[in-house]
């Protein structure tokens, strides 16, 4: 662990820099206290960074979960009884672990799960507009029972009586500079590399709150516009914050739905953060998925216990680890540790952050996750799978989120069925030894459901061995096989595997 400190613990500041707005957003769009993202932040990178096996995963909350709390709070009646529903999560994240069933996110298309993640970017962005604006009243958007039309007018109307400059302002600057300092001809200089755009944006946001209610009284912003984390008078008193579960319902069949909701788009976003986060690995170490799960489920049973937000991976703050220097968990373990540092040293300062700052940020999440690039691309990827992804996304946003994922679910798997009539590939050999020839001749039609097969196989091929994979009869390959091959051609030669692709250029892969 200790073998990079001179990068792992500069990449754990970077890390700690973008993931304390993050952590502070992701519980206002939760409708959680402000204070258990924070817990999330330490618990995601102190206890699962030490219980993890991935070397460069960094764990925190995450907006796809948010959505699942938000909805919970409501339904459970109280943050407290969403606590308990989430150490049952980790329970089940342990108990998928010791099962071994990491390789579960390998069975859900592509096109259903980036439906998932843009309808929660859409709701990210809708639930974040009154804190945007500083909206004084209630229920912005009104009510659509007298159609559409009357209940858009009803939302221009509230929003020129009830919203307030200042934070409307706040929140202007800040995508501003949210989107001036990611601009990639800034990128190109180390400064505007090492510094996140968010944690400038909170911190032009303190000075315009200070500016405001000093010289500006009529853009001054209210106590309930501002971050509210409680103040320590010491170490005893900090201890005393922390939130405990409330297991009153624990026979209530919805507290383990939402434990269920929880544990599902925990793991799946997890498994799919340490899957890309391995292929950013500059070392191409693989992290045991099983391991993964179990890591996760102590993180949310940790965090459940002490008032935190589920925790999960996290691919964007991975992503930074990485090119940051980051290469062991020493790294996500800083990041924690200095989360842990703040929140103890500075509440006062924390408490300057405006929440419209932090809507800011939130509106940039949500788009990323909901691009019109996304949709676009998408589109041009056929039928087969942009159907399948519109549908989840308008199934989500009518109904829920577990609805929404059956519904995609069932479009998904009813689209590829229809085409999926034959074996996906055929093996010449069911074990592989070292100097062998492997040679797989794909089937016509290879689809999303035989990644899994397809990605055991190429992992099981031994070193020094030749492989061949064969398309010359295929006129359909899914794109998650494509990404499959291609990652595995990028690999090869880290273990002296000789491949050949024939008839694999029509499908945008080259030798």
């Amino acid at each position: 662990m200790f073998s990079h400190v001179k990068t792992d613990i500069p990449a754990g500041l970077v890390v700690f820099l973008i993931a304390l707005p993050l952590c502070l957003g992701i519980s206002l769009a939760s409708g959680a206290p402000l204070f258990s993202g924070i817990i999330a932040g330490i618990v995601g990178g102190i206890v699962v960074g030490l219980a993890s096996g991935s070397k460069i995963n960094v764990s925190g909350p995450a907006a796809s979960v948010a959505l699942i709390v938000f909805t919970a709070i409501q339904s459970l009646g109280s943050f407290e009884i969403v606590l308990s529903a989430t150490i049952i999560a980790g329970i089940f994240q342990i108990i998928l672990g010791y099962i071994r069933a990491g390789t579960i996110a390998y069975f859900f298309p592509s096109s259903m799960i980036k439906g998932i993640l843009a309808s929660i970017g859409l709701i990210l962005i809708i639930n974040q507009i009154p804190h945007a604006f500083g909206y004084r009243g209630e229920g912005l958007f009104g009510s659509m029972e007298d159609g559409f039309v009357n209940g858009i007018f009803t939302v221009i109307n509230n929003i020129v009586d009830y919203i307030s400059l200042g934070p409307t302002i706040i929140t202007l600057v800040s995508l501003a500079i949210i989107f001036i300092w990611d601009q990639p001809a800034l990128k190109r200089h180390a400064f505007f590399k090492f510094v996140p755009s968010a944690l400038v944006a909170v911190l032009v946001s303190i000075g315009l709150y200070l500016l405001f209610n000093s010289y500006f009284p009529g853009l001054a912003l209210a106590e309930n516009h501002l971050v509210q984390l409680p103040v320590a008078d010491g170490i005893v008193d900090f201890f005393s914050f922390f939130t405990f579960p409330d297991f009153s319902q624990i026979a209530n069949v919805e507290l383990y739905t939402v434990a269920l909701s929880i544990a599902f788009i925990a793991s799946l976003e997890s498994l799919l953060s340490t899957e890309a986060g391995d292929k950013l690995d500059p070392y191409k170490r693989k992290t045991s998925t099983n391991r993964e799960l179990k890591a996760q489920g102590i993180g949310n049973i940790v965090s459940g216990f002490i008032g935190g937000l589920p925790v999960t991976a996290v691919i964007v703050r991975t992503s930074a680890n990485v090119t940051s220097g980051g290469r062991t968990p020493l790294s996500t373990i800083t990041h924690g540790t200095i989360m842990l540092i703040c929140v103890m040293a500075i509440p006062r300062i924390l408490n300057m952050i405006p929440l419209a700052s932090l809507s800011a940020v939130l509106f940039v999440v949500g788009y990323r996750l909901t691009s019109v690039t996304l949709y676009r691309n998408m589109y041009r990827l056929g039928k087969r799978q942009f159907v399948p992804f519109f549908v989840t996304v308008l199934a989500v946003m009518f109904t829920d989120l577990i609805t929404g994922i059956l519904i995609g679910g069932a479009v998904s798997v009813f689209v590829i069925l229809r085409d999926n009539y034959k074996t996906p590939f055929f093996v010449d050999k069911e074990s592989h030894h070292e100097g062998e020839k492997v040679e797989l001749v794909l089937a016509q039609d290879v689809t999303f459901l035989n990644k899994a097969s397809m990605m055991l196989t190429l992992d099981h091929v031994a070193r020094n061995s030749e492989v061949v994979i064969d398309a010359t009869r295929s006129v359909n390959i899914d794109d998650d096989v494509l990404e499959i091959i291609e990652e595995f051609k990028n690999t090869a030669a880290y273990r002296n595997i000789r491949l050949t692709l024939i008839g694999m250029d029509k499908f945008g892969v080259t030798a």
